[in-house]
């Protein structure tokens, strides 16, 4: 599994936003309709080993939706909003989902880091 140690002093900005305004980003950014839980725009490139102050990026997030999702998930709305800030995080830092190894790591990484901020 990748591991990516970050300067402290890095920048991350996160958002939340209503659902108009996530649907509009959702549209304008990723063609999709609607609003979405969670959408990242990372900054500086940095990569593997990168330990130089740097500029990560935005992550916005919808809170309706997340509690929409939560709600469904049967978790608290604290739980998910952890979930889907480390999962805009780890889009940042260049992981992605698209296919079927690279899910199996992301979320792999995701949930041990959430479940080590609950610790």
């Amino acid at each position: 599994m990748q591991q990516m140690d970050l300067n402290a002093d890095c920048d991350l900005n996160l958002m939340l936003v209503d659902e108009d305004e996530m649907t509009e980003l959702h549209i304008k950014w990723m063609d999709e309709p609607g609003p979405t839980d969670v959408l990242s725009f990372p900054m500086d490139e940095i990569e593997p080993g990168y330990k130089e102050v740097a500029v990560l990026g935005d992550i916005v997030l919808c809170p309706s939706v997340a509690l929409a999702q939560a709600q469904k998930a049967g978790h608290s709305f604290e739980h998910e909003a952890a979930i889907l800030s480390m999962h805009g995080l780890l889009h940042i830092l260049g992981f992605d989902h698209a296919e079927p190894e690279e899910e199996k790591e992301m979320f792999s990484l995701q949930e041990s880091l959430v479940a080590g901020w609950n610790k």
